[in-house]
């Protein structure tokens, strides 16, 4: 299973098989912390093989630096069954995660951390910047 799209971003959307990205980001900032991202959307792209056939379980969880996760809402497991037809070389998947309420403690850098079979095969970096007063745009 390859991972060919993992991108936080403001909108994704799957149309007949193509994905629609929107706003892809990689850093939030606020004036103060903690800092609520009130939504977003987790986009990936899975490219599957029939070597992939099988039951698998996916995982996201978001950290901080010193691993832990954001909050008891992490990590979001999922039974994933991979079945593929016979004759078909590969297949992609377009999955699509909304997240809503995101509240970051403190500023620093966190992770998106998505895993197969409790294998991480990605990592996404995110930003967390605070902005003060001394930082605020004339």
């Amino acid at each position: 299973m390859d991972i060919q799209i993992a991108t936080l971003c403001d909108f994704a959307a799957d149309y007949n098989g193509k994905m629609v990205i929107t706003g892809t980001f990689d850093t939030l900032a606020g004036k103060v912390m903690p800092l609520v991202h009130p939504t977003c959307v987790l986009a990936m792209r899975l490219c599957i093989t029939p070597e992939d056939s099988g039951q698998h379980k996916f995982t996201v969880n978001i950290i901080d630096e010193d691993g832990n996760s954001l909050d008891d809402k992490m990590p979001i497991e999922a039974d994933m069954p991979i079945e593929l037809p016979e004759n078909v070389p590969f297949m992609t998947r377009n999955l699509i995660l909304n997240l809503q309420g995101l509240k970051f403690p403190s500023d620093g850098v966190y992770s998106i951390d998505i895993s197969v079979d409790d294998e991480l095969v990605t990592r996404i970096p995110l930003r967390i910047v605070e902005m003060g007063e001394e930082n605020k745009p004339v």
